[in-house]
């Protein structure tokens, strides 16, 4: 297999870097932890459960070609320090509602509560307003994923209502460009 070089990755996935993370397309090495991440039942609780490694394979593959299809999508998430991929962030656009930037967001269980989803979730937003000239970002998310509500208030987002997503009842969240924040202690500056 010939596999790309980082910059030509960069040529189709745009790489955003923050003070802690870099966003950045995926390469065929993050299947490991990619895998590992969407098989841990525990992670994926608020997701739609486990998948298998093909399965694993199949989303990676796909969150590539969303760049292609629509100029947003999905970007793996790298610790800068370590070089390790700790989680995935998106600003996409769902095939249902393809007027709306939604953002979404996973951390590798081992790198919860450090602060990753908010700050990649922050800068996930912040390229949705200034390139994908979005005027309110959305997330839906589970009623009972306690995380992810927290890092939804910790970039400004606020409920606007009960959707249905996929045939389940799921929180549908907003942010506008004004109200979007992040507290200084995620990027170690308190």
């Amino acid at each position: 297999m010939i596999l790309p070089t980082d910059a030509q990755i960069a040529a189709i996935v745009p790489r955003v870097e923050t003070p802690r993370l870099l966003l950045r397309g995926y390469r065929a090495s993050d299947l490991d932890a990619f895998a590992s991440n969407f098989g841990d039942p525990v992670a994926t609780e608020h997701m739609g459960g486990v998948v298998d490694r093909r399965m694993a394979w199949r989303m990676l593959t796909s969150s590539v070609g969303l760049w292609l299809l629509t100029g947003g999508g999905w970007w793996a998430v790298e610790d800068r320090a370590t070089e390790t991929f700790v989680g995935t962030v998106g600003a996409f656009f769902r095939e249902t509602a393809p007027d709306d930037v939604e953002l979404g967001w996973t951390v590798v269980r081992a790198h919860w509560g450090q602060g990753i989803a908010t700050e990649a979730a922050h800068a996930a937003a912040a390229y949705a307003f200034q390139h994908l000239g979005a005027s309110r970002v959305y997330a839906h998310i589970d009623p009972g994923n306690t995380a992810s509500l927290r890092v939804a208030a910790n970039i400004g987002m606020s409920y606007e209502g009960d959707a249905d997503f996929y045939g389940a009842r799921t929180g549908r969240y907003v942010l506008e460009p004004a109200n979007l924040t992040l507290p200084t202690r995620h990027f170690g500056l308190a």
